[in-house]
This record gives C-alpha cells, structure tokens and sequence, in this order.
C-alpha cells in the first residue's frame, strides 16, 4: 500500500490555506452567474465572456481539488513545542553570512516559504543545507548567484 506523503506546515500557513480556500468556494457562484449571462448573449463559439468565466471555472475547481488535497495532507508543526540543538522544520535559525552580518530564517514548508519576510521552504537550497545542522556549524550552499557560506550563531523554537 502506498503512503500518503504529509505536508508540514505552520498553523498560520495552514489558515493561510484554508483562507484560499473559502474564498474560492465562495467565487464559484459567481463563475456560474456570469456563464449563465454569457449563455444568454447567444453564440457560444464567438463569446469571449463565456469562455473566460468557462476557463475561469476550470482553474477555480483546480485549484480548490489542489488546496483540498494540501490540506487533507496537512501535519501541523508547532515550533514552541520542538527542543534540542539542530536545525529541523519550523526553527528559527540566525546564521552569519560571509560578511558576519547576521540574517535570520525560519524553516517553513513549500507553500508558506517566503524570504522576503524570512521564511524559507525546508526543500530550498539553504533549507536542505540547513536541516541537522547544529550552532557553530558552518554551511556551504550553492545558490544560482554562486556559492555561499554561513555560520550557524543560533538555532530558537519559536
């Protein structure tokens, strides 16, 4: 039998998703008015609003089996509950970069990954690099820019 790959994920990634979610369900009415409209200009080979809302429908219900499916497979990680000293989904890890300037990650999942505010997914080049790394480790991770280094300073379960 095969298993069911589980997606870790933070709480608030997964409200993140379910917010998605309702709010798609909720289009879906709307998709179905505006195609009955467009039914009712007549022709359907030559009208581009019923083959907007159409190809809007398709990619809503893809997205909503998508989105189900996530979450369906959804293991929900707390950080403050996670101890010991290496690196593993959901730590906050303040590494030195090769100017000793500091920059702070959390280890998140795929779909919850953002640097800009200083997520990044567990599959990322510097998330694989990352994980079971212990503090004063030192990490080498080749990025499309070239290589990088960094210094493990702290690893915090928050």
């Amino acid at each position: 039998m095969a298993s069911v790959e589980k997606f870790p994920m933070l709480a608030d990634g997964y409200e993140g998703l379910m917010a998605e979610l309702k709010a798609l369900r909720e289009e879906r009415p709307l998709i179905v008015d505006a195609i009955e409209e467009a039914r009712a200009h007549g022709d359907l080979s030559e009208n581009a609003e019923y083959h907007a809302a159409k190809e809007r429908q398709g990619q809503v219900e893809a997205t909503i089996g998508d989105l189900e499916d996530k979450l369906s497979r959804a293991q929900i990680i707390d950080p403050s509950s996670l101890t010991g000293d290496k690196i593993v989904f959901g730590a906050t890890v303040t590494l030195l970069d090769d100017d000793d300037k500091p920059v702070k990650y959390q280890i998140v999942g795929p779909y919850e990954a953002d640097a800009k505010i200083g997520r990044i997914s567990y599959n990322s080049p510097l998330g694989k690099a990352l994980i079971g790394r212990r503090v004063e480790d030192e990490v080498e991770v080749t990025v499309p820019s070239g290589d990088k280094f960094y210094l493990v300073q702290k690893i915090e379960f928050i």
